[in-house]
């Protein structure tokens, strides 16, 4: 069952005083396990508390600046340059403090799908699961999802669920891999999906390409895990399901549009993009031309 993340009903904020809010955030979009802000405060604190929600805060900052936190019992007070990387563990008490302007990104991740990326994908026993509180630690992985999140933010969440689900689904796994008290190992298959399964699943997206495609239901039809299907459809394909669906949309969008008098707008909501914008971004991006230029070729 998928867990969707509600900040406003789910954490505790006990000190919150001239904060801005967040410059872009992933509440609008209706992100699934999930929850990504990017925010640019003035001097100031903040204290708050999550007990479903595990707190990854990344910093922006270009240039460094002092900041003190505590985790639980933990402290660390240091400069803080941009791509450090703090923890705060579900639970936690989440304290921090800065002297000088603080851009960052925070992402939230709902305790639960941890616990279900922990049993499925890294073979940790859910109820063993315990993240460790870490202070301005380097993480290229993270950072690197941490920006793809925030680039989605800002191109207006064009992006399909299927995208955030595979990298929120990652994220789960370099935190369990990282910073998760009992480690685990991931487990492997060789080769990819078999052709049966193959057919399946490239079947089952053909015949929902105007569907909100999720990755937690492509992985259902094989009855494997997220992670391990994410990685299972790329070795066979060598592309991720998410670039897959985008292709095969901009196939039946080439399709109409040579084949029909639908408008543009009718044929991207009948390929799944949510406007005419959405359709061209990602046509122009596939074909190098826009589909009314391609309509008249």
């Amino acid at each position: 069952m998928q867990t969707l993340v509600t900040p406003s009903t789910k954490t505790v904020h006990l000190l919150k005083n001239g904060l801005h809010p967040p410059i872009c955030s992933s509440q609008p979009q209706g992100w699934q396990n999930i929850l990504v802000e990017e925010f640019c405060q003035p001097p100031g604190q903040e204290k708050y508390q999550s007990q479903t929600e595990h707190t990854l805060c990344l910093s922006l900052n270009r240039r460094p600046s002092r900041l003190s936190q505590v985790i639980g019992d933990r402290r660390y007070t240091s400069l803080c340059t941009k791509g450090d990387l703090s923890i705060a563990p579900a639970g936690a008490l989440f304290f921090c403090k800065w002297d000088g302007e603080d851009q960052y990104l925070r992402i939230r991740i709902a305790s639960q799908f941890l616990q279900k990326v922990a049993r499925e994908a890294i073979e940790i026993d859910p109820d063993r699961v315990e993240l460790l509180p870490e202070f301005r630690v380097r993480n290229p992985q993270i950072e690197q999802i941490g920006t793809m999140l925030l680039s989605e933010l800002k191109n207006g969440g064009l992006a399909e669920q299927l995208y955030v689900d595979s990298l929120t689904n990652l994220l789960g796994v370099h935190l369990l891999r990282g910073y998760c008290a009992t480690r685990g190992r991931v487990a492997l298959y060789d080769g990819g999906l078999s052709e049966r399964q193959l057919l399946q699943v490239t079947d089952y997206i053909n015949d929902r390409l105007a569907d909100d495609i999720k990755l937690s239901d492509l992985a259902q039809l094989l009855e494997m895990s997220q992670f391990h299907f994410s990685r299972l459809f790329k070795r066979s394909l060598g592309v991720t399901p998410h670039q897959y669906v985008l292709q095969q949309r901009v196939e039946r969008a080439k399709q109409l549009l040579k084949q029909t008098e639908l408008s543009v707008m009718e044929i991207a909501l009948l390929c799944g993009f949510s406007s005419h914008s959405h359709l061209g971004k990602w046509f122009r991006q596939h074909t190098g031309m826009t589909p009314k230029a391609y309509r008249a070729s």
